[in-house]
């Protein structure tokens, strides 16, 4: 059994009212009579855990949940980008670190708490995804983090809520639009992600790994690397920081967001989802892409894809 409660000596920070900001954070979870494994045929990472029926509210939690001890705790801890614009980022003007991954946390925060507002959050970077959710440091991710076959193998996701694609950021008087025209170019992708693994398709150009994205964007801006690939959302948020560079071309590859969860904690799993059902209902997940990614053009949110059992 290992204790969920943070530490009371855990440093974190108040901002502006919002929520909480951990440099360092303890969510763990709760022994279970039977630890899940990913299967070993996967044919669909899209695929999920269902909903257990309707979401429950938030006073009336199942017992011994992962969802109530979340609640009992006080906060939700969540592993997010500080520095990827219009999913996760800082706002300058107030410090709070606001986009599209973080309105889908605020929503799961709700649904625990009724109170969107009660999360700490865990600035990570790409890499370190997978590892802070294995070492019981949050509760959740949601990274503009890909669902993937092989990752299903570490950890669990929620269903889909966004369908991103790989795409290239190169500068405005280039006329690249594709892998094919980037012979011998130096190419930026963050450590840790499908998209650098991705390179290695394309072996005309040079990879340049970096440690964030936003690292990537500096390198570009430095003339140290002719381009980086990265999923549509994160290049369309460095396009809106760099009047000197576009994205280009039809996307490359498919990346499906979802929410990354301890593999364990099946109950969280199928209680996101249902968070999530509810937000493509009622609007919310339309108000929010329109609000941060509107200028990629008109989205519906995808269809969950459920089916996967423990």
């Amino acid at each position: 059994m290992r204790d969920r409660h943070r530490p009371p000596n855990c440093p974190h920070r108040r901002e502006h009212g919002s929520a909480a900001v951990a440099p360092a954070a303890s969510a763990v979870d709760v022994a279970r009579t039977s630890l899940p494994v990913a299967d070993a045929a996967c044919t669909d990472a899209t695929a999920s855990y269902a909903p257990d029926g309707p979401l429950p509210a938030p006073d009336d939690l199942p017992d011994g949940s992962t969802m109530a001890e979340i609640r009992e705790r006080g906060s939700l801890v969540v592993g997010v980008s500080a520095d990827t614009l219009l999913m996760g980022a800082r706002n300058p003007f107030t410090g709070d670190v606001e986009g599209f991954d973080i309105d889908v946390l605020h929503a799961v925060s709700e649904a625990i708490f009724g109170d969107p507002d009660r999360l700490v959050l865990k600035v990570i970077t790409s890499g370190e995804r997978i590892e802070v959710l294995e070492s019981d440091e949050v509760d959740l991710v949601a990274r503009a983090f890909t669902v993937t076959c092989d990752r299903w193998e570490q950890i669990a996701f929620s269903s889909v809520y966004y369908d991103a694609g790989q795409k290239l950021l190169v500068p405005t008087d280039s006329t690249a639009t594709s892998f094919d025209d980037l012979d011998g170019a130096r190419v930026c992708a963050p450590e840790g992600t499908t998209t650098l693994a991705s390179l290695d398709d394309h072996p005309g150009v040079v990879p340049v790994p970096a440690t964030t994205h936003t690292q990537c964007l500096v390198l570009f801006q430095q003339g140290k690397v002719d381009a980086i690939t990265g999923d549509d959302t994160i290049l369309a948020g460095f396009a809106r920081q760099d009047p000197y560079a576009k994205v280009v071309g039809e996307p490359l590859s498919e990346e499906p967001y979802g929410v990354g969860v301890r593999q364990d904690e099946v109950d969280l799993v199928r209680f996101v989802n249902a968070v999530l059902e509810q937000v493509r209902e009622d609007g919310r997940w339309q108000d929010s892409y329109d609000k941060w990614l509107g200028d990629l053009g008109e989205a519906t949110p995808p269809e969950p894809t459920y089916g996967r059992e423990p």
